[in-house]
């Protein structure tokens, strides 16, 4: 029997050393023929935290994110003869980018896109598969300013690793005390930790100088504003968004 790999989901030949697909980024474990499967490793109490703490509006948020065609790349060329199925959950038919022709910083943002989109869509599982990759290809950019620190603090978010987030949060407060974007992440990382106090002292913080800071026009507050505006009636007590319950 030939000891050739592919990938299941666009049909990449396959280093034997491989993990993941160098060409759409799906997991290369299991034989050729077999689709590739989200992991099915148990979930923590933390994986959870992003699906069902109320308070945390992680689908409004996203939603926002994912349709803001994310820093305005243009669509990469898709890879001849290359059915997509989706990634690890399955999705709409279509085209698999190949993210190895793609430099670090395009790679970073289709992999934040696509973990974005599978949350928006409420696939739980596609989340923890793919934001582990989306992770390492945000870290590979480092030194990260304040954009892309907030993009790993909303990956740490929805992945469930509130601890990692509010690190993120913390770097950008740190060198910018009234950065929107940090008071937006620390705000929420609260609310994931239950830490209500931490979470009304930033969400007034947030509130006081959203004018201000707004005005200087920065291109993280324009990409984000929808996400601002969330926050902000978050912030004075709005109703957020219907949290999903994990599938």
């Amino acid at each position: 029997m030939s000891s050739a790999r592919f990938c299941a989901s666009c049909g990449a030949s396959l280093d034997a050393a491989a993990r993941f697909c160098h060409r759409c980024g799906t997991a290369a474990d299991g034989s050729s023929t077999a689709a590739p499967r989200a992991t099915t490793a148990p979930r923590t109490a933390g994986s959870l935290l992003p699906w069902t703490i109320a308070g945390i509006a992680v689908l409004s948020l996203v939603a926002f994110v994912a349709g803001q065609n994310f820093r305005k790349a243009p669509p990469a060329a898709p890879a001849p003869n290359a059915p997509f199925a989706g990634g690890a959950q399955g999705g709409t038919p279509g085209r698999a980018p190949d993210i190895s022709q793609m430099g670090p910083e395009e790679r970073a943002d289709r992999l934040f896109q696509r973990v974005m989109t599978y949350v928006a869509e409420g696939k739980a599982d596609s989340v923890q598969f793919f934001s582990p990759m989306a992770i390492q290809s945000m870290l590979a950019l480092a030194p990260l300013d304040a954009h892309r620190r907030y993009d790993l603090g909303l990956l740490g978010m929805v992945s469930g690793d509130a601890a990692m987030a509010r690190a993120q949060a913390d770097s950008i407060l740190m060198t910018t005390p009234d950065h929107l974007l940090g008071l937006i992440l620390a705000m929420r990382t609260a609310g994931m930790q239950l830490d209500t106090l931490a979470k009304n002292r930033h969400a007034a913080r947030l509130a006081a100088v959203v004018d201000r800071e707004r005005a200087k026009n920065l291109t993280e507050y324009i990409d984000h504003g929808p996400d601002i505006d969330a926050a902000l009636r978050e912030s004075r007590g709005g109703a957020s968004a219907p949290v999903p319950a994990p599938r």
